[in-house]
């Protein structure tokens, strides 16, 4: 992730509302990643950055976020149920787990002859309709009981089929005689009657009640002419029972069947739209768009800009033929909706509580940007004033050396621009021309070979380059600048640790900057930065050298040989401990012979 993208993930997040609602991430080509719900927006977005990840497949996510996008619900349930949604319609890259509804309960009627009506968390592809998922496991066993209490059905297994029914193949059980199955194993209850009380479990879990409701009624009314009146009386508690079962699963209410909604709120010169999809009673899909107003148009013009690009961008069939929006637009076409109150009138007004936080979050992101900027100018100042530069020092370079009794002798040099590492920038170098610890002509071999390059290929030259030492080193790097003609072209300084002493060509007196100086601080944070990175080369360096010195002494075992052991044990150390069957399944018995007896002798 490049620093301009990690900055501004940093003020995303900063700047998210601390409210329940539903988040989005989305990669550098704006596709979705991940979809999720939170009872604070802030906190749990802001925990993927902060936290330490077991998980190697949310830390790739996590490198991957480029966009984060938000939607403010009322409250945990419906943040849960627009989570559902999205990921069922939009399938996010890394929402994998949620792809078989294995997260939240649902109930099934099963795909076979006197189907069965099921409780379940696991989705099958074999033609079962599933209707969820729910809330909570609360809501489901509601409904589920609630079910089975009206209309009585089969909990076992058996292959029914009107020719094993006629066969008399099946005995009823206990679930019979405790009116708990109506028995169509042995014909007590015939397909035709078993499959109508289908269709109202059915309609009921689509939310369609009241056509329940009507089937009870008739078959009470059915018993009263027939003067059964206990078995009226029956039907008439379980239409009370369906009444009182008053459970939506949907974010909105269930007659909202097939809209597409907008929303608008403006400030100057910006204008902020939210569209929420919603199909079969529930939101499906959401998205924030920003206008930039060109020449003072008007909220309704922004808004018939919006939906019209939005409409032609789909496909037909993803449009809805009604729409609806908070005031009066020429638009061709759709029914437009303009509601006062109701339901429809409700999703207005969570589209609007929407935009207010995402208008608030435009104006933290700008506030906080411009204090960002500010500071950092002013830091740029204070060095470029601190050090007689000519020009604002918004990329730095600094080298250091590293070698230890004379091995492996290595360089670093890292870049800061504006302040802030480019770690992406940063380079280490194998020391080539010089025998022995002579850090002088280490720091001349890199700088040479940094600059030249960069003359070379036609790159940037930094505002400042930053040698970690004193007069020595820095004379040092003198030499590669004048060689390569950029003395006077770029500036460099030197710095000594013990005292911080700052030194320029040609001056034996060092500069001393304010120990407090926000330019010491970034010039340390520059020399240690350099000193961490070279370091950290230098111990992979000598690691990487005495583990071949040790395969090296080995007679009869080439390089192929060893890069076979370390690629299949992955260290020295491991290959020491492997049995010689080990061994020789991958080298053969006479080379892992020679191996064994070295390690052993």
């Amino acid at each position: 992730m490049s620093k301009k993208d990690t900055e501004r993930i940093k003020d995303l997040i900063h700047s998210l509302p601390e409210k329940p609602g539903v988040y989005r991430h989305y990669d550098a080509d704006q596709r979705l990643l991940y979809v999720g719900k939170a009872k604070n927006l802030k906190k749990r977005v802001s925990s993927y950055f902060t936290k330490t990840h077991d998980s190697f497949r949310l830390r790739l996510m996590v490198k991957q976020i480029r966009d984060i996008q938000f939607t403010v619900v009322k409250d945990e349930r419906e943040a849960l149920l627009l989570e559902k949604n999205l990921i069922r319609n939009e399938r996010p890259k890394y929402n994998i787990q949620f792809r078989d509804d294995k997260s939240y309960p649902s109930i099934a009627i099963k795909n076979e002859k006197f189907p069965r009506v099921v409780f379940t968390r696991k989705k099958i592809n074999d033609g079962s309709e599933y209707f969820g998922p729910y809330t909570s496991m609360f809501y489901a066993k509601k409904a589920y009981e609630t079910i089975v209490k009206l209309f009585p059905l089969r909990t076992c297994s058996l292959a029914l089929n009107q020719e094993n029914i006629r066969k008399n193949k099946f005995k009823v059980c206990l679930e019979y005689h405790i009116d708990n199955c109506l028995g169509p194993c042995e014909a007590h209850q015939s397909e035709d009657d078993y499959m109508k009380n289908i269709e109202q479990i059915r309609n009921i879990l689509l939310g369609k009640s009241d056509m329940a409701v009507n089937y009870l009624k008739e078959k009470q009314a059915e018993f009263e002419e027939k003067l059964e009146f206990e078995k009226a009386y029956d039907y008439q508690r379980r239409i009370e029972t369906l009444l009182n079962y008053g459970e939506k699963n949907t974010v909105v209410d269930v007659s909202i069947q097939h809209i597409d909604a907008y929303n608008i709120l403006s400030v100057p010169e910006k204008a902020f739209i939210t569209y929420l999809k919603i199909r079969n009673g529930a939101i499906v899909s959401t998205y924030n768009f920003e206008l930039k107003s060109k020449l003072d148009e008007s909220d309704e013009e922004l808004l018939m800009f919006v939906i019209e690009q939005h409409r032609n961008d789909r496909d037909e069939e993803e449009n809805a033929n009604e729409i609806v929006i908070p005031f009066a637009i020429e638009l061709e076409g759709p029914k437009l909706t303009i509601p006062k109150t109701g339901d429809k009138k409700k999703i207005l007004d969570l589209a609007f509580r929407n935009l207010v936080s995402q208008k608030q979050h435009y104006f933290d992101i700008k506030e906080k940007q411009a204090k960002k900027e500010s500071s950092i100018e002013r830091v740029l100042k204070q060095i470029q004033e601190d050090l007689r530069l000519t020009e604002l020092p918004r990329h730095i370079e600094c080298f250091d050396n590293s070698n230890i009794q004379g091995t492996n002798p290595v360089a670093s040099m890292v870049v800061f621009r504006n302040t802030k590492p480019a770690k992406k920038d940063y380079r280490h170098y194998n020391i080539k021309t010089v025998q022995g610890p002579n850090d002088f002509a280490s720091m001349e071999e890199v700088v040479f070979r940094r600059y030249s390059r960069l003359l070379k290929e036609g790159k940037e030259l930094p505002n400042l380059v930053i040698v970690d030492g004193g007069k020595g080193q820095l004379s040092s790097a003198l030499k590669s600048i004048d060689k390569l003609g950029l003395r006077g072209k770029l500036p460099i300084i030197g710095i000594a640790k013990k005292l911080e002493e700052i030194y320029y060509p040609g001056d034996s007196l060092p500069l001393y900057i304010n120990k407090k100086s926000e330019s010491l601080k970034v010039i340390q944070h520059l020399r240690n930065e350099a000193h961490r990175f070279a370091i950290s080369f230098h111990r992979n360096q000598r690691s990487k050298n005495f583990i071949q010195s040790e395969l090296d002494q080995i007679s009869g075992i080439g390089k192929k040989t060893k890069e076979i052991l370390l690629n299949e044990f992955g260290s020295v150390k491991k290959i020491k401990r492997a049995s010689l069957e080990e061994l020789a399944l991958f080298i053969g018995q006479a080379k892992a012979d020679k191996v064994l007896r070295f390690f052993t002798s």
